[in-house]
């Protein structure tokens, strides 16, 4: 086995050694016409093309001339390990070298025969060392060669990165990669996955493709604009923007779809399955989070170039829009000149793309288990700022949402935010913080599509990791941002344990107690805090945006809790004066706390079976029925609040809260029941991890409420629902 290898080796060298000599014939010729009058090249022209040609020749003309007769007079003591070390595979540190122009020795080229950018972690010498017996005398020789090579390979791998972030350009300046990253533009009217990538004299749209029948990528370039032509427009100096929605439902079905084929992925991993199935299951995976990725962002950053073309990039973060930004003005001050690729140029770099990328995979997030954490914090400010806030986002599936906003405060020299917020999450890893300076003359400023006129004064982000913050105690960490200093202190709490139903300790309390209980005690036929929660934000909060979604303080939360539970006479005064999401968030609360759903942990089975029926008029006909099976308080409840969140949605294009965003707040809460344990029939041969089965139990719960928000009208016996209604009890 050692000769077949070494027969292998040598068959290899006097391949490498034709290919030297094939390109040393012609050098020769070349450097006699370069003395000449009129030479074909210069002296440097032939030494760069034939960089160490020669050299390399010899090298390996010497190693091939005493590995020959070796492996011809071969027999089972022979010994070769100390023509590799003659190779002397060392690295000169590129301070040694006296011309730093070539960072690297002659025994480097030795040795980087591959391609650049193929895998030289395995070497010729590793084979023959696996078929050489520890007591061979050729062992320990080949030992040191291989030290020696991996020390060599380990110093150039360290060097790779910084090298590949940069190329040369004319006259030897030097274009470096600042940022890259998966976006989407906007092309007549559709949205297209792009790659784009800001050097430090321009930007970069490109588009990443495979190429057919093989496995290696590759880029198309789109177009560029040179940094010195650049500007941002805004929605005064364009035309109206149209953006295409993509229904919620879509996105749902989407990210079911992503958590089904994830759950599958585990599965086959635990099986060990072959890597076949693997490798079909992934690549549904990668065309689903794609498909996610391309039709989630929303808002506008407009690019202008000018040469009069102007381009449109969808985002779903203000962070990052703002990043991009402040980015590309930066970098800005440092451009003057205008200037043109020519197409072997911009071809010459869009090749590089791959090479210089940092961002290699579409940024999507696996759904672990869904989380919550609470949120407090305080901002001392080393400036004066007026009418000041901050809001947070969190990604959800790769991209990010605005999670809860802060107080504004007014013609203050030290705002102090002591908030706490509680913010679900699906697997996400990242919190960002955005701090804004209010406008009240909104003429004043311009306005993009879908981005405040509220000015960004400052951002920051820290990473979630659920293992280092699921302790009891709070994890305190400092935010700087641009002057401003955010103090967070943050705690994670599992979905399972911050969604458990518990009854109330007191007894003549509303939060925790059984609706049939308040109601009767209220001779009403819906809560009092319902119905005052509902009239307050039906006058001041139908076209907030986010209402429901964004987080409200927690200690207004808390406080209203307390008045509501005392049956404080002042509470309606309370409510004038807080933020309406802190009232959003006390009726979440009330549902969230009932000691058993209101659709009750008997009838959750059916409904969670009911809604997965594929006939329609099956599905209607016992969703129906299982609706009014409720207790009378429980049922009266839901359609006055149905009717609400119907005409919440009714203002979406303000709001930005449709039917299936409302379902998704509260499928959950009306919905989850009391007991530990998942509803959800499970298949005993296929086990579901408890993220997994959280996030299926989700969905339905979801879909069984964006049912009913769907119907037109709830049909109920001898008008029924409307002598509820309207009933002055109400």
């Amino acid at each position: 086995m050692r000769k077949w290898v070494l027969s292998g080796i040598l068959a290899s060298e006097e391949t490498y050694l034709s290919h030297l000599e094939a390109l040393l014939l012609p050098m020769k010729p070349l450097k006699a016409a370069a003395t000449t009058s009129q030479p074909v090249l210069t002296v440097p022209q032939i030494e760069t093309i034939f960089f160490k040609v020669p050299e390399l020749y010899e090298i390996h003309k010497e190693f091939y001339d005493g590995l020959l007769p070796r492996v011809q007079q071969w027999s089972h003591h022979q010994r070769v390990g100390d023509l590799f070390q003659k190779q002397n595979l060392k690295v000169r540190s590129t301070k040694d070298c006296k011309d730093q122009t070539t960072k690297y020795s002659l025994e480097i080229l030795v040795l980087l025969k591959d391609t650049e950018g193929h895998s030289l972690s395995h070497l010729p010498f590793q084979d023959l060392l696996k078929h050489t017996p520890s007591s061979h005398p050729d062992y320990p020789l080949l030992q040191d060669a291989l030290r020696i090579s991996q020390n060599f390979l380990s110093s150039i791998n360290e060097e790779t990165p910084l090298r590949r972030q940069s190329m040369t350009v004319k006259k030897g300046e030097n274009r470096q990669l600042l940022k890259d990253s998966f976006m989407v533009e906007l092309v007549e009217g559709a949205r297209k996955l792009r790659h784009v990538f800001l050097f430090t004299d321009l930007l970069l749209c490109a588009k990443l493709k495979k190429q057919i029948g093989g496995k290696n990528q590759q880029y198309d370039s789109k177009w560029y604009i040179p940094l010195s032509d650049l500007t941002f427009q805004t929605a005064e100096e364009a035309e109206p923007l149209a953006i295409p929605q993509v229904p919620d439902e879509e996105l749902e079905a989407m990210k079911i779809k992503i958590s089904q084929l994830k759950s599958e992925v585990q599965r086959e991993k635990r099986a060990n399955k072959g890597s076949k199935v693997m490798e079909r299951l992934r690549k549904k995976l990668s065309e689903q989070e794609s498909m996610l990725l391309l039709n989630s962002p929303n808002m506008a950053l407009r690019v202008h170039s000018r040469n009069g073309k102007s381009y449109v990039f969808l985002i779903s973060s203000d962070y990052e829009r703002a990043e991009w930004k402040e980015v590309i003005r930066e970098q800005q001050k440092k451009c003057f000149k205008s200037f043109s690729l020519t197409s072997m140029e911009l071809q010459m770099l869009t090749n590089s793309c791959l090479k210089l990328q940092t961002v290699h995979h579409i940024p999507l997030t696996i759904n672990k288990e869904v989380i919550t954490h609470g949120w407090y914090g305080t901002c001392p400010l080393h400036y004066i700022l007026h009418n000041l806030y901050c809001t947070l986002e969190v990604d959800s599936f790769g991209y990010f949402m605005n999670k809860a906003k802060t107080r504004v405060y007014r013609y203050t020299t030290e705002p102090k935010w002591n908030e706490e917020f509680e913010i679900e999450l699906e697997g996400s890893q990242t919190l960002r913080l955005l701090c804004y300076e209010k406008s009240y003359n909104k003429t004043k400023l311009n306005k993009e599509d879908c981005e405040s006129t509220d000015r960004i004064i400052g951002k920051g982000q820290i990473p979630l990791d659920p293992q280092t913050l699921q302790g009891k105690d709070w994890q305190r960490t400092v935010i700087p941002m641009n002057g401003i200093e955010v103090k967070l202190s943050m705690k994670f709490t599992s979905r399972e344990f911050s969604l458990k139903r518990m009854p109330s300790r007191k007894p003549m309390g509303v939060f925790g107690i059984n609706i049939s209980t308040v109601t009767k005690r209220e001779r009403s036929k819906v809560p009092y805090i319902v119905r005052q929660c509902l009239e307050e934000i039906e006058r001041r909060g139908m076209e907030e945006v986010g209402i429901y979604r964004v987080s409200g303080v927690a200690t207004d939360i808390q406080a209203l809790k307390t008045a509501f539970d005392t049956n404080n006479k002042d509470v309606s005064v309370m409510m004038s004066e807080m933020d309406v999401n802190a009232i959003a968030g006390t009726l979440k609360l009330y549902f969230r706390e009932l000691p058993e759903p209101l659709f009750t942990d008997e009838l959750y089975p059916n409904f969670t079976g009911g809604i997965a029926l594929s006939d329609s008029v099956a599905k209607e006909s016992c969703m129906l029925n299982l609706l009014l099976s409720l207790p009378e308080p429980n049922l009266v409840t839901f359609l006055f609040l149905l009717d609400h969140l119907k005409r919440i949605a009714e203002k979406e294009s303000v709001n930005k809260m449709s039917l299936h965003n409302l379902a998704t707040v509260f499928g959950p809460t009306l919905l989850r029941p009391a007991e530990k344990d998942s509803k959800i029939p499970t298949n005993p041969t296929q086990p579901i991890t408890m993220g997994d089965s959280w996030s299926l139990e989700v969905m339905s719960q979801v879909q069984v409420l964006l049912y009913f928000l769907q119907l037109e009208t709830i049909p109920t016996p001898d008008s029924k629902r409307q002598s509820i209604l309207f009933s002055t009890e109400v």
